[in-house]
């Protein structure tokens, strides 16, 4: 059933297959480079031979000396990738840039007429973490708790949010360097223990794993734990409780599923042994003897002692009972027994029995067998909750309902959630009878048995691409491939509608009124939505290849539209932004289109390309190719959204993209493709290689889209694979209102690059 399914998707661990990943998209990269090597070597020769009676007129006029530089025609000034040459084709009027082995040239702006004394400097303003949109439901467990401060705590990425209901509040836990998958609290409810994936470096190399316990009131590190001794992952840990959390129970992603105690305030390892080749989901210590421990998951439950440096284990026989393919879930009961969840849908009361000395000898302890089946759900249980009565709450996958039970597994009451927020993932009791569930969806859901949920966090389900911020307005909109389209209120931090579109959503911009905004999808095909009602308001196709970028021109007049089929696409708009007619099509990349932006005139478009190209388009003159860019160069541009140019080369290149405030105020630009996450904020225009900035880290997968509200007082990013959604306040120096835009990528500690480093603050960000 669509229970087991969930489950076995979750045992793989998807980060396991980053690396993988990472390989296959630098080999589909070095082929798109491959198959357009040769139509634009031919398009390149062509355009040489027409700049140069341009460009030789242009100097003469000018009194400016030519130095040509025949070796560039020739291809015999290569090198290796991101180096850089001042002249290219004219001395002193140009910046060359290679990548991958290919040339780039990008023409100086005649306003700087001395490009060797530019100078950077680091920018007055910085962000600071404001919100996260979003929880981690679809593939954790054990995910969710009330703190001593009424706050919960809950991850997503490498952030772990304490948010405050009442205060409608977050603060958030930045320490992490790659996503958080894991969560336990200390029986003083003050202190937490987050341990996390393993990651990759740059060049796709696996880093080590780490278990941070920390101080929730303070948010400080109180002790790292593990660095070196976890493989791929941290999957599951707990502390002890009869000892007031003396000791931590941590169960890594290796093959052999390593299980180990460790000391919380040394810090030092205990025990150690291999557990299980099978997956592990849960491990909790007995409430009474922390020398006693419970694992679960597939195929298995295993019932632990702990005796100085000896781990030893009894499987549960399952007998006359037919054996369930996972174990999602248990608890110990206020009896003493232990109660598991399994994939069959029934809850397994295990019993204590005394030991058999008889046949056993002296030596023989005490054991767990089945004493009784409660059929519960249809399909999985994934969560079992002892409430405070000593009753028990039972979560379903299948069938998404939330059943309150009797201490004697008596039913009492149940109730379903809604299908748009999913199963049933964890449960939580908040204050008296509410309850807090999280949703295999994303979302965190507040009520109670008697009066029903509501959400009070939302988040997509899967990657992230597409973002887009409201003109006038505290709003942005998100879509992905979850086929989700989401409105949301970023002064509220709420969710303000959702839509289910019947393909994925991969880009949109709003129309400058504010009134529509286009999304396009990853069949060539864009819609218009009416922001109020929701309605599909036109529409088109455009080949049958994903869209990448969609862009209203700064009047409102033309809508382009970028296409991984090599062409930009472009519509005319009138009837209130109901009516779109083809105008033109610009024809001349041999890659995809990757950025694109207007002039601030809405007649001309620069756009880049997924094989590193930059042209420049005459829309008003009908779409037509401008082959002298050097005519370009003091252009002035609405936005600048594409990752290559001279206004942005300086901050070292990422093919996702980039976002900034306009008028010498603030860049955001992605780093490295693949798992780099880190977002440097650098003054605009960055046109000096490694310029100094500020990098912040949050995100746990590679960031696809950035962009500034509309007041440029907030930047929000997303998180790709991570599904998440970060709100950034930004903070010092002077905005002025702008224009702000799309793509790039986030990692885990505040620094300036190259050399300058900004203080981390102590321990995070707490707004």
């Amino acid at each position: 059933g669509s229970g087991l399914l969930d489950e076995t998707i979750s045992a793989l661990r998807p980060d396991r297959l980053a690396s993988l990943e990472l390989r296959l998209q630098s080999q589909e990269e070095e082929l798109t480079l491959v198959k357009s090597a040769l139509a634009d070597a031919l398009r390149r020769l062509s355009l040489y031979d027409q700049q140069i009676p341009l460009l030789t007129q242009q100097l003469l006029a000018g009194g400016i000396q030519r130095n040509w530089n025949r070796s560039l025609a020739a291809g015999a000034a290569w090198s290796r990738a991101g180096a850089l040459a001042v002249g290219g084709a004219l001395e002193g009027l140009s910046i060359k840039m290679f990548l991958r082995g290919r040339p780039i040239t990008m023409y100086i702006p005649s306003g700087i007429s001395h490009y060797e004394e530019l100078r950077a400097e680091l920018p007055a303003e910085h962000l600071q973490l404001d919100w996260v949109y979003g929880y981690r439901g679809r593939d954790s467990r054990s995910n969710l708790y009330v703190l001593a401060s009424g706050e919960l705590v809950y991850f997503i990425a490498c952030v772990v949010v304490l948010y405050h209901i009442q205060h409608r509040s977050q603060r958030h836990y930045l320490r992490h360097t790659d996503c958080v998958r894991c969560l336990a609290v200390h029986p003083d409810r003050v202190r937490v223990a987050t341990g996390q994936t393993a990651g990759v470096d740059k060049d796709g190399k696996p880093l080590q794993p780490f278990v941070h316990i920390w101080d929730s009131s303070t948010l400080l590190t109180l002790q790292q734990i593990g660095l070196g001794s976890f493989e791929r992952g941290v999957g599951s840990l707990a502390f002890s409780t009869a000892d007031q959390g003396a000791y931590l129970c941590v169960v890594d992603d290796s093959n052999e599923h390593m299980l180990s105690v460790w000391d919380c305030a040394r810090g030092t390892k205990q025990a150690e042994i291999k557990s299980t080749n099978e997956s592990v989901f849960t491990v909790e210590f007995n409430p009474q003897d922390s020398s006693n421990f419970i694992t679960s998951g597939k195929s298995h439950v295993y019932f632990w002692t702990w005796s100085g440096s000896t781990l030893s284990k009894k499987q549960g026989i399952f007998g006359k009972y037919k054996k369930p393919k996972f174990i999602q879930c248990f608890l110990f009961d206020a009896n003493g027994d232990v109660l598991t969840g399994d994939s069959e849908g029934n809850i397994l009361t295990w019993a204590r029995t005394a030991a058999d000395i008889r046949t056993l000898g002296k030596g023989a302890k005490e054991t767990y067998q089945i004493g009784r089946q409660t059929r519960a759900h249809e399909g999985s249980i994934f969560s079992l909750c002892l409430r405070r009565d000593g009753s028990v709450l039972s979560g379903g996958g299948k069938d998404r309902r939330l059943v309150h039970w009797s201490p004697s597994l008596a039913l009492l009451q149940e109730v379903e959630i809604p299908e748009q927020f999913g199963a049933v993932r964890t449960i939580v009791e908040g204050p008296g009878a509410e309850l807090l569930v999280g949703t295999t969806r994303n979302a965190l859901l507040r009520g109670s048995l008697a009066a029903g949920f509501t959400p009070i966090i939302q988040g997509h389900t899967d990657e992230l691409w597409g973002l887009a911020t409201h003109p006038s307005q505290s709003l942005f909109l998100t879509c992905g491939h979850d086929r989700q389209v989401c409105m949301w209120d970023s002064g509220e931090h709420t969710a303000a509608w959702s839509l289910t579109l019947e393909e994925t959503g991969l880009c949109a911009d709003f129309h400058p009124s504010g009134r529509v905004v286009a999304v396009g999808l990853n069949t060539g095909r864009w819609l218009v939505l009416d922001t109020e009602t929701r309605q599909v308001l036109s529409g088109g196709s455009d080949g049958n290849e994903q869209l990448s970028v969609v862009r209203y021109s700064p009047d409102g007049e033309f809508l382009a539209i970028g296409s991984h089929d090599n062409f930009i696409y472009i519509y005319s708009v009138g009837e209130g932004e109901r009516k779109y007619s083809r105008f033109g099509r610009c024809t001349g990349h041999s890659s995809f289109i990757t950025h694109l932006d207007w002039s601030k005139d809405s007649k001309f478009i620069m756009s880049n390309s997924g094989d590193y190209e930059i042209l420049y388009w005459d829309v008003a003159g009908g779409c037509k190719l401008l082959r002298n860019r050097f005519e370009s160069r003091d252009r002035e541009w609405a936005s600048y959204t594409c990752v290559l140019g001279f206004h942005v080369f300086g901050e070292g290149w990422s093919p996702r993209a980039s976002t900034r405030g306009l008028g010498n105020t603030l860049e955001v630009l992605g780093g490295v493709v693949f798992q780099w996450q880190s977002p440097p904020l650098t003054p605009l225009p960055c046109s000096l290689l490694q310029a100094p900035s500020h990098v912040y880290g949050g995100h746990g997968s590679h960031v696809t889209n950035v962009r500034f509200t509309n007041d440029d007082s907030h930047l929000v990013s997303l998180g790709g694979k991570d599904t998440s959604i970060f709100q950034w306040r930004v903070l010092g120096g002077s905005l002025p209102h702008s224009c702000s835009l799309s793509s790039a990528s986030l990692s885990s500690q505040e620094q300036a690059r190259p050399s300058q480093r900004v203080p981390s603050p102590p321990g995070t960000n707490a707004c």
